[in-house]
């Protein structure tokens, strides 16, 4: 049976990332203020931060999947640094998109400027999976 061990680039990257789920955490909990009706959002606002929770929880976990993809594509250099922080770093653009695009005072329906971190975090992501899928296909 073989022995997987992490690169040093996916080591490090992994555990930075596995802090980040003290946030995800941490987000739930205020989740579950917003359902409770103990946070005063419109509709539009709920729906965004599911939405980022959602999202952050989600893409966390299958950042850390790509890092051992990574390694097992023995992939370096920067396609190997594409593949290994597209993931992560969508995870945290996409939340923080849909966060901060749903702040404000008032009654809020829509999102503000802040909607281009989405957008961003999706590039992110699109780049990190189409690096790692192209890299795992043409690994011999």
């Amino acid at each position: 049976m073989q022995t997987l061990m992490l690169s040093p680039e996916s080591r490090y990257i992994a555990g930075a990332v596995l802090l980040t789920i003290v946030g995800i955490e941490f987000g739930g909990w205020f989740m579950t203020r917003i359902v409770g009706g103990k946070v005063p959002m419109t509709p539009f606002q709920k729906s965004f931060a599911r939405a980022g929770h959602a999202h952050a929880g989600v893409l966390v976990t299958l950042g850390l999947v790509t890092l051992i993809l990574a390694d097992a594509a023995a992939l370096d250099g920067i396609l190997g640094w594409l593949a290994r922080v597209g993931t992560p770093t969508a995870a945290a653009l996409i939340s923080a998109g849909f966060f901060l695009s749903s702040m404000g005072r008032g009654e809020v329906t829509r999102p503000n400027k802040l909607i281009w971190l989405v957008w961003l975090g999706a590039l992110s992501l699109a780049v990190g999976v189409v690096t790692l899928g192209l890299g795992l296909l043409t690994t011999s």
